[in-house]
Formats: C-alpha cells, structure tokens, sequence
C-alpha cells in the first residue's frame, strides 16, 4: 500500500478532527503519477481506510476501487488547471460555506486580504455560481477562469482547496475557515484590510496569487 493512501487518510482525519467535514461531507484526492486516489462517495473523513479509496485516470475514468465522491469533477478541474497540484481539499466548514452564501468582495476574490496568513496560503479565492454538487458545468466553469487561483469558494456549498502538497492543501483549507470566522465575527463592523501592495508582495513571496484586479483599495469591508 502506498505512503500516498496512508497520507490522504490522516489528512482526512485531521480535518474530521477540526470539526471541518461534519458527517459524510467533504472529499480529499492526491495525485500520484497519471493517477488520482479520491475518498469514496460518502465516506466519513474520520474514519476513513488507507485501502479503500477510488483511484481515477486522469480524464476521470474510474481505475478502480469504490465508486468516488460525486465532486471529483471539481477535483481533476484543478489537476488540468495547474500541473504542480498534488492535492485538492472539499470541505463544508461552517464558516466558509457561510460566506459563501454573501456576495463576494470582489470579482477575483470570494473573501478580502483580511491577514497575512490567508493571502500567503491561499491567495485570492473567487466565488463560483451556485450549481448542485457534482455538476461537471461548475469544474469547467472552474477549470476555464482567465486568472489563476488555488481555491474557490462554491456558492451556498464550500471551499475547495488545492495545493502542491497535501499538507499545504490541508493548511490552506484551514486557513479559509479561520479568515472566513474573523470575517463574520468583525460582521458590519469598519475594518482594516491588507493594501494592495502588502498583499502583492506576500504572494510574490511566498509564491500564491493575489493579482491586481482582486484589489479593492479603500482598506475596510463595507457594512452589508
């Protein structure tokens, strides 16, 4: 059995653990080689087996194993988007779907530069059109964005997170529930965000996106 299985399922646990994939919710794939290993349809991530797991091709043909998560659409959407991507995260944290039933701050970003953290491990995070789970439309709507991004918030549905590993996949799934809570706890509340230029010299070094048109310069979230 592989170390990748063994990974992706402590991951999964990790996440169950935070409190971030309540019930059967949320799905984890890491890439390994022309193949992907993604959590089964309805799978608990607590409670989750390194050896039954689906494996897909990288069309998204099914190789073998159980039957995958309805989602893994969205999964190979990142995987074609962006070749360095070894794992993708699908979560239904709380916060996060929260905001993403609000209107997104601005066309590139579901959720402003409200810390550091947030721009350096995730960067800008647009919000796609609602659509039901699994609906191939949404992966190739998500597939197709003219400006790059390693996550996306789903409207009145979630997160999903890429990464270049699956530890900092896993970090930045977590990183948008943490922004997500703060946003909702300032509520209406004037607040202070990044500028733009103290957003555009974090991703540039530490290598995530946060390009011009995702700035909004005014340095406070409007009441809504």
């Amino acid at each position: 059995m592989t170390a990748a299985r063994h990974e992706l399922a402590r991951a999964a646990a990790h996440l169950a653990s935070l409190g971030l994939s309540p019930g059967s919710s949320g799905n984890i794939s890491v890439r390994e080689g022309d193949r992907i290993l993604i959590t089964p349809t309805g799978a608990d991530l607590a409670d989750l087996a390194p050896d039954a797991l689906s494996v897909l091709n990288l069309d998204g043909g099914h190789a073998e194993g159980p039957r995958p998560s309805k989602e893994f659409p969205l999964h190979l959407a990142f995987y074609r988007r962006e070749p360095a991507t070894r794992a993708v995260v699908h979560l239904h944290s709380r916060q996060a779907t929260a905001v993403s039933c609000r209107p997104a701050w601005s066309g590139r970003s579901a959720l402003p530069p409200l810390t550091p953290y947030f721009v350096m491990r995730v960067g800008q995070t647009p919000l796609l059109p609602y659509a039901p789970p699994g609906d191939p439309a949404q992966a190739a709507a998500l597939e197709r964005l003219p400006f790059p991004c390693r996550a996306a918030l789903l409207q009145n549905h979630g997160p999903v997170v890429a990464g270049t590993s699956l530890r900092a996949a896993t970090e930045a799934a977590v990183e948008i529930e943490e922004v997500s809570a703060l946003l909702l706890l300032l509520g209406t509340h004037p607040t202070r965000l990044l500028t733009s230029a103290q957003a555009a010299a974090l991703a540039e070094k530490y290598g995530s996106y946060w390009t011009e048109e995702a700035a909004r310069d005014g340095a406070t979230v409007p009441a809504r």
